[in-house]
């Protein structure tokens, strides 16, 4: 003979009204609308919602409310592909904290990435999503004033450089970082500081440049040939690194807007036989996986908090133009090898 089990049947809203004696109409009341029940009535409820283990189904609460429980976020194959990396290791972060919060992301990419809204306008329409997170943002943005002209919540990872007076963004404070960097390498003794950027025009690489020109400016070592730019490429990024690590020389240093830049660096240093840190400072941004194995010298976004954020702004409805202002969080310096003279190679502890 034999015998079989199965997992124990999932409380339901009726047989908690059975258990406490009310309707389900009241049950419903105590999971949505507490403060319309009696609290001798609520308090019998809710004991027996903990004793069944009843969990209410969001789907079931979305709908009522006629909501989705859902974020879009738009995937573009436009070639801003400075920011993969960092955009991909966010978009992990934001599916796992929105799950916590009930809630989850939609990825999508729009018919057409020049004029997104239409494919806005259908995921809105169709009730898909509730509204939207803005990723690779860009002057000329047109998603921050349709989504405001249709009373659509959103909230950005970046700054919406266009209309400062909109503030439903969270960003990294890259000027800031990559001050920091020339700071750390002028401690470390590096007397020559370069910097290889992305070509002008690009807010974010503009906005990191801006921080070696103040702090060299602050240090007095500004020298404005001891920079060049080139396209996140890797035979561009080690063209432009050449004549940056000629112009500087060995005793020199160099910080890049991003890692991708800074792998052409160090195939140049590589190519010639040289060490970073011990011949040449370098100091890159992002902390991808490109800095850690070639044991780079980088500095961190955090894109958890980032995440936290963003989904605070679209949790709380909070207005676009809320006059708090956007928030801009400072990125951690990771120091390893490459920013150390003495050329020694850090340890997992240290990192």
């Amino acid at each position: 003979m034999t015998t079989s089990s199965s997992p124990a049947r999932r409380a339901t809203i009726v047989d908690v009204a059975r258990a406490a004696q009310v309707s389900r109409q009241t049950v419903s009341n105590v999971v949505n609308s507490p403060e319309r029940v009696a609290p001798s009535t609520l308090e019998r409820v809710q004991t027996e919602i903990r004793r069944l283990g009843f969990q209410p189904s969001r789907a079931a609460r979305n709908l009522k409310q006629e909501r989705a429980g859902a974020w879009g976020l738009e995937l573009s194959p436009l070639g801003f592909g400075r920011l993969g990396a960092i955009l991909d290791t966010f978009l992990v972060e934001l599916t796992a904290r929105a799950a916590v919060d009930g809630s989850h992301v939609v990825p999508f990419t729009a018919t057409d990435p020049e004029a997104p809204t239409d494919s806005y306008e259908r995921l809105v329409a169709s009730r898909v999503v509730d509204g939207f997170v803005l990723t690779d943002t860009r002057r000329g943005d047109p998603r921050p004033a349709w989504l405001d002209a249709h009373d659509i919540p959103y909230a950005a990872f970046g700054r919406l450089w266009d209309d400062p007076s909109i503030t439903a963004w969270v960003d990294v404070d890259g000027a800031s970082g990559i001050e920091a960097a020339v700071h750390h390498l002028a401690a470390q003794g590096y007397e020559r500081i370069g910097y290889l950027g992305w070509p002008e025009g690009s807010p974010v690489g503009d906005d990191r440049r801006s921080g070696w020109v103040r702090a060299t400016t602050e240090l007095g070592l500004a020298n404005p040939e001891w920079q060049a730019v080139s396209p996140q490429a890797l035979e561009p990024a080690s063209w432009a690194a050449a004549g940056l690590i000629d112009a500087l020389g060995r005793g020199g240093a160099l910080v890049c807007a991003s890692d991708g830049l800074a792998l052409g660096a160090w195939r140049v240093l590589a190519e010639r036989g040289l060490t970073p840190g011990a011949d040449l400072g370098l100091v890159c941004f992002d902390d991808t996986d490109i800095a850690q194995a070639l044991d780079l010298s980088s500095l961190h976004q955090p894109l958890a908090q980032v995440a936290d954020r963003v989904l605070h702004v679209l949790g709380t409805r909070s207005a676009s133009r809320d006059p708090a202002g956007g928030l801009l969080l400072p990125p951690e310096l990771v120091v390893r090898s490459s920013s150390n003279p003495a050329g020694d190679r850090t340890t997992p502890k240290e990192k």
